[in-house]
């Protein structure tokens, strides 16, 4: 009879005092976010395909709900790097996930969670500062130099009425290695 009572009591109490309610701009991205600047006299406006330049350097970007107007900028892991190459330069898996020559991916390296701010222009590759990873844009962001244990997680793209849009959310794991 007591313990009928006791689970009685902790049905009708609040789930948890305190409780957090999670925060929307911390959500990974998902299918259907627009992709919008991160910096600039730009950030928060919706990038279109026109605004990704051919062969690079890479725009930085935040996923945002169009439904509710929130950009998912208040984890570091959804930064993402977007550029642009001719649909023939890319690999195979790697065309599948462009829109348009246009691919995504995490900005943060998977070496020490670094920001994967550089461009090498000359090959045509991300770099990130702090131990020299390079990153190969076209066939699936791998690893071509460095520390770097893996690749970058994609972000497959589409593009719907003129604005780029995440296809799914993130393919790959997003960070870094643990230590």
């Amino acid at each position: 009879m007591v313990l009928k009572a006791v689970l009685g009591i902790g049905l009708v109490l609040p789930r948890r005092v305190g409780a957090q309610v999670p925060d929307p701009r911390q959500e990974r991205p998902r299918e259907n976010d627009r992709l919008v600047f991160a910096l600039g006299s730009r950030a928060g406006e919706v990038i279109t395909p026109e605004d990704v330049s051919l062969g690079g350097p890479q725009l930085f970007a935040y996923p945002l709900d169009a439904a509710t107007g929130v950009v998912r900028n208040g984890s570091r892991l959804n930064q993402v790097v977007v550029v642009r190459f001719d649909p023939v330069d890319l690999t195979n898996d790697t065309r599948a996930r462009a829109a348009d020559g246009i691919v995504a991916y995490s900005g943060v390296c998977s070496h020490t969670g670094c920001d994967v701010t550089e461009w090498l222009a000359s090959t045509r590759r991300f770099l990130c500062p702090c131990h020299d990873s390079e990153f190969d844009p076209t066939d699936a962001a791998r690893v071509d130099f460095g520390p770097a244990p893996w690749r970058l997680a994609a972000l497959p793209l589409k593009i719907v009425d003129g604005a780029l849009v995440a296809a799914g959310g993130f393919i790959g794991r997003v960070g870094a290695a643990e230590q």
